[in-house]
């Protein structure tokens, strides 16, 4: 049987090409004490919100179903409370990118430029914000990083969120391959389910808030990607695709 070529690389970002979950955390607790709320999410708590992907979506659930009360409030008058929650939220985390708290995690910057150098193409399918996106890798990559993503399908243009594979679906189509061609980067279980139900062979690296995730299904699970070399990449694949 003839193997099918690797030609892109696509990545998730939070969780993924860096360990944003613990920033993220204490950016939604900062913005709660800011909005005057008595809100505060430990680390089992964000565990279980993870289960649900999405800031809003995250806020949203936990104020119905462990706060109450979500009910009595208009449609109009929720939505635009967990906007303001999460914009202040946003701007929290941009604070902390800025201040160097959030680092991309280990082997991804080496394996991202020897995956350029080697003429792979590369590209973002996360159901993050643009806002948080351009934070993280205009730290850690520098101001020119979009010239290394060809492509970026994010929250404002995947509605649908993971595990729904919309925005693999979407990536692939302004990529022009087939799922058959290219390689996904998840960390989650649900980013793992979208992967997949777009047809792409996953690679999974968890971190300490998905690490017992079910992750059946994927090509390979790591504990990084330090060491991971393109010519790995490309063995994992062919045997993949066999």
């Amino acid at each position: 049987m003839t193997t099918v070529p690797l030609h892109a690389l696509i990545f998730d970002v939070d969780g993924t090409l860096a360990d944003t979950e613990s920033a993220h955390r204490c950016a939604f607790n900062h913005a709660f004490a800011e909005a005057g709320l008595d809100w505060h999410w430990d680390e089992p708590l964000y565990t279980r919100l993870l289960e649900v992907s999405g800031g809003k979506e995250r806020i949203t659930r936990y104020w119905s179903q462990v706060r109450g009360g979500v009910k009595t409030i208009h449609a109009g008058a929720l939505a635009d409370t967990v906007q303001r929650i999460h914009d202040l939220k946003t701007a929290a985390y941009e604070r902390m990118v800025r201040d160097g708290a959030v680092q991309l995690r280990p082997g991804v910057l080496r394996l991202i430029e020897s995956a350029c150098n080697e003429g792979l193409r590369l590209a973002i399918a996360t159901t993050t914000s643009p806002v948080n996106i351009a934070a993280l890798l205009r730290s850690a990559i520098g101001p020119d990083w979009k010239y290394t993503f060809q492509i970026v399908e994010d929250a404002s243009t995947a509605f649908c969120k993971k595990p729904h594979p919309q925005v693999y679906r979407q990536t692939l189509q302004r990529l022009g391959l087939r799922a058959a061609e290219c390689l996904a980067f998840e960390d989650s279980a649900n980013g793992l389910k979208a992967a997949r139900a777009a047809s792409l062979p996953t690679i999974v690296t968890p971190n300490d808030f998905t690490a017992h995730h079910d992750f059946a299904g994927a090509l390979r699970v790591l504990p990084s990607l330090q060491g991971t070399t393109v010519t790995e990449l490309r063995g994992w694949h062919a045997a993949g695709s066999c």
